[in-house]
């Protein structure tokens, strides 16, 4: 009997041993699934964000029925109370986390007033290796220059920008600031770019 008891004891104890250890084996399997996890979880930064570019209106820029009307008179004036026409506007300069890029932008605007409400938009700049960031922005272009501005600026417009996403390592980047732009009486080259803010993206991303 006695020797029943003690064979009885030493299978308990055998047990709660197995059972132990395999519930450490569990736990560090656990705790490195969950730190493999951790590392494969995409890290995002926000850092500054700058782009300045030098544009020129394409052709095709004026009215157009996509946007909205644009009554004229015998000479194709607008004569209003409104004029809505598509802008196409293509470009080339730096900007961070591109480099050097080419811009690409058209939208709808009402050329009397110089609304331009972003309902229609197409606008992205596009790095060295083909990467893609997609921006919108909306405002209104008002005539006249300010101070700091050369003295054939015609027109300008200080209005807020978004980053939409993009391609490559812009994947999924949003972000915000604000545009500096003013339009030039020179020729081709007449519009002129200069966007500051943030941009949110994954860190470390190629």
């Amino acid at each position: 009997m006695k020797t029943l008891v003690k064979i009885f004891f030493l299978m308990a104890f055998v047990s709660l041993i197995a059972g132990c250890n395999k519930e450490n084996i569990m736990g560090d399997e656990s705790s490195e699934m969950e730190l493999k996890k951790a590392k494969l979880k995409p890290v995002t930064v926000t850092v500054p964000f700058k782009a300045d570019f030098v544009g020129t209106y394409m052709a095709g820029t004026g009215p157009n029925s996509e946007c909205g009307e644009c009554p004229t008179d015998e000479d194709g004036n607008p004569i209003g109370p409104e004029c809505w026409g598509m802008v196409y506007n293509d470009g080339e300069g730096t900007a961070t986390h591109l480099g050097k890029i080419t811009s690409h932008m058209e939208f709808c605007c009402e050329f009397i007033s110089g609304i331009y409400p972003g309902n229609y938009m197409k606008a992205w700049f596009v790095a060295a290796n083909g990467d893609k960031l997609f921006v919108a922005c909306s405002g209104q272009v008002l005539n006249g220059r300010l101070d700091y501005h050369p003295e054939d600026v015609n027109s300008y417009f200080k209005d807020p920008f978004e980053i939409i996403g993009g391609t490559g390592k812009f994947e999924g980047a949003t972000g915000s600031g604000w545009t500096d732009d003013y339009n030039r009486d020179s020729y081709p080259a007449n519009s002129f770019h200069h966007w500051t803010g943030t941009i949110t993206m994954v860190k470390g991303k190629k």
